[in-house]
């Protein structure tokens, strides 16, 4: 089993957050906790003993989890259930919360293998834009005392697409991310969230993104660079040194099911999908009713094909043409042979070895692709209609 739990809390919302969270409230904290363990119990009745393959903390900021808090928790996830020997447990943490040896040698304690920091950027002015609460210095220090505790296996998250961001700014922020050699990196576009001060802030003419041009050049140049550095580009986002590829988000891009813990956490199970609330409030109130998952939406044969098409050609191995025949009974190829063609004549898209696989310019403009093929399998030329995560 996947299981993923979320925090909801952070210290203060940054400026282009679109997640579910809150400002810690010790209060509300005690509430999430009893509501999290009551869940945890909930789950273990209907999966008991259920091994988990993969375990991922996110948030939100985990690591303003207090020991107790955190302590509590872990109790009942090994009350509940097995824990594979081969485990891969993720922690999200910001830079300025993870400064602590103490709490992080705690991580390691509770088997906590992998270390996904929040840095963002390592531009002082960016970070500031952005409402981040620390700078470029505390990132590094977080990295030096993850290793200092004893973690052999660092990510670092980044943004890239910011306003008054350059080319040159992105590719120096990736050399000196090299320079501390992390295992993972995740390198984000910056996605304008609804509601939020700094998509407000460029909506109104204030500020501005990099033209597309640019943005195009960051990600092609930046992928090109952290693969001479000796990083795998396996899905979109993400780059790994070898062995070091993420387990856990790997299994969602493979279609696998996975169990969501906490508020607005969601689920797929058993080709059923279900999201607790999306409020603190509303999730204890159910919680203490013995109800969780909110009302589940059963996925059609159709929806899963559809899915499993969006979601592997986000990675770099692609879609496999003789897996996608098995499930769906129909050639992928023949389905959507018209399209195909006019992404392999504009390169974006490449067929080798049996799988059809985005190029990076391909990657680069994925969103618009698996639109067309989205909406041409729910049209009926592909044979399948179904939801897109």
């Amino acid at each position: 089993m996947r299981l993923y739990v979320h925090v909801p809390f952070c210290r203060a919302k940054c400026a282009y957050c679109g997640f579910f969270s809150k400002p810690m409230d010790m209060g509300l904290l005690e509430d999430f906790v009893s509501a999290l363990c009551r869940e945890i119990r909930y789950y273990a009745k209907i999966h008991p003993r259920a091994v988990i393959e993969t375990l991922y903390f996110g948030g939100g900021t985990p690591s303003l989890l207090p020991p107790w808090a955190l302590s509590r928790i872990m109790k009942e996830l090994h009350k509940a259930f097995r824990f594979g020997p081969g485990l891969e447990f993720t922690f999200e943490v910001n830079p300025d919360s993870a400064l602590d040896g103490a709490y992080l040698r705690q991580l390691l304690g509770y088997g906590v293998g992998r270390l996904s920091i929040g840095v963002q950027s390592l531009d002082d002015e960016m970070l500031f834009l952005l409402g981040r609460p620390h700078d470029a210095a505390t990132a590094r220090a977080a990295y030096f005392a993850a290793r200092q505790a004893g973690f052999a296996n660092i990510g670092l998250d980044f943004l890239w697409g910011l306003p008054g961001q350059r080319l040159s700014q992105w590719l120096a922020t990736l050399k000196a991310a090299v320079r501390l050699s992390p295992e993972h990196l995740s390198c984000y576009g910056l996605t304008l969230e609804p509601g939020t001060p700094l998509t407000a802030r460029i909506e109104s003419g204030e500020l501005s993104q990099p033209p597309e041009a640019e943005q195009a050049e960051m990600f092609v140049r930046g992928a090109q660079f952290l693969e001479s550095e000796g990083y795998l580009h396996y899905e979109i986002s993400n780059f790994a040194r070898m062995g070091f590829v993420s387990r856990h988000n790997s299994g969602y891009w493979e279609g696998r099911d996975y169990l969501g813990l906490g508020p607005s956490a969601v689920s797929t199970m058993d080709g059923r999908r279900f999201e607790n609330p999306r409020d603190i409030g509303g999730y204890v109130a159910l919680s203490r009713k013995g109800r969780f998952g909110g009302d589940a939406k059963e996925l059609s044969p159709d929806e899963l094909v559809r899915e499993m098409v969006m979601l592997s050609l986000r990675t770099t191995k692609g879609l496999d043409l003789a897996a996608y025949r098995a499930r769906a009974g129909r050639d992928f190829l023949k389905d959507n042979a018209g399209l195909v063609q006019a992404l392999r004549q504009n390169e974006l898209v490449r067929l080798s070895a049996g799988h059809l696989r985005l190029t990076k310019n391909g990657l680069l403009v994925s969103n618009v692709i698996l639109a067309r093929l989205s909406y041409g399998m729910a049209a009926g030329s592909g044979g399948s209609g179904g939801r897109q995560e």
